[in-house]
């Protein structure tokens, strides 16, 4: 992907584009009482919907996991949430509309109970979801023009991973021009023809990973950009079963894999049911592999720029418009007052 005309006609591809210069020019602010609120509570609930929520949330528990954090972390989205006690946690509710109605109806529901610690995380001013915050945080990277959310999904994990830091004393800010521009590499840099033939002509495309948000989103990401069937195959599921009803058809891409594994993944599912397996990693493997930059650990971010790499690529084969889905829209279940 890059800014010629074949690609910066989208809206998606611009947007996707202006990414990595948000997030070195990210600066986190006006946040002390969010950050007070989650040291006294000990205790935060991430909610949203779709894309606001999955690699959002997950990636920032996921992160703040592997340093040790002794913070209760958790989410699921609005309407399951309802059937929660979150009386003692912090809630941070992402839309980038501020509209979405599974998070309006928790946090409304929230505020009938004198729940005094609800954030909200949105790209748009005056919204319904802004009456119900305590406080409301406006993202950067203002309003999205194609259906499939990308910069705004970007901005809204280092929002929590930034705010995680601050729960710990600490900052990520240093580390900004380094994932800008390893973000903008994996966005950028060539990807073999014969990989993106293989996905683009795949009946069936799994992403399989960790759960960190990364390759679940890039699930999503697959079926609004790709038009193609995909599923999120979490750690290694994609051993365990699943491979009965695969077909040489399919596709599997491996997001940051598990080394100990690549040997089991060839014998079942190479050999096993003849589909072509990629990986996306920071080193080369056995399998054709994507490589992307180290950058520890906000690397996250660099799979997922590589990721939206390959779907826009695999989209452009196909001759798809990427900036309109039939059916998808930008706000899947809005609020009407």
């Amino acid at each position: 992907m890059n800014n010629d005309k074949k690609y910066s006609q989208f809206a998606l591809v611009r947007e996707m584009m202006q990414t990595p210069d948000i997030l070195r020019k990210f600066n986190l602010k006006n946040a002390d009482d969010a950050v007070n609120s989650i040291n006294k509570s000990g205790k935060l609930f991430f909610t949203g919907e779709g894309s606001s929520r999955i690699f959002p949330a997950k990636n920032a528990m996921y992160a703040a996991r592997r340093e040790g954090s002794a913070l209760n972390l958790a989410t699921d989205g609005g309407l399951q949430a309802c059937n929660y006690d979150l009386a003692a946690f912090t809630v941070f509710g992402a839309s980038n509309s501020g509209q979405t109605k599974e998070v309006i109806r928790l946090f409304d529901r929230l505020k009938t109970i004198n729940h005094n610690s609800l954030y909200a995380l949105t790209a748009n001013k005056n919204t319904k979801l802004e009456t119900l915050a305590k406080q409301t945080f406006i993202l950067s990277c203002e309003k999205e023009q194609a259906v499939a959310a990308t910069k705004s999904v970007a901005e809204q994990a280092l929002f929590y991973q930034a705010l995680l830091a601050g729960v710990n004393g600490k900052s990520v800010d240093k580390k900004l021009p380094q994932l800008a521009d390893a973000f903008n590499t994996a966005l950028t840099m060539q990807i073999k023809p014969e990989i993106i033939k293989a996905i683009a002509n795949a009946h069936t495309i799994y992403f399989a990973g960790r759960n960190d948000g990364v390759a679940e989103e890039l699930t999503l990401k697959t079926n609004e950009i790709t038009r193609k069937k995909s599923d999120f195959l979490e750690g290694t599921y994609a051993v365990h079963g699943i491979e009965e009803v695969m077909t040489s058809n399919d596709v599997v891409i491996l997001i940051d894999p598990f080394k100990s594994e690549f040997e089991k993944i060839k014998q079942t599912l190479v050999d096993g049911v003849g589909l072509k397996v990629v990986a996306v990693s920071d080193e080369e493997t056995i399998f054709p592999t994507i490589k992307v930059p180290d950058i520890g650990e906000l690397s996250n971010y660099v799979y997922l720029a590589a990721g939206w790499n390959i779907l826009v690529e695999v989209g452009i084969s196909l001759n798809i418009n990427l900036d309109k889905p039939q059916r998808a829209r930008k706000v899947g279940n809005e609020f009407i007052s």
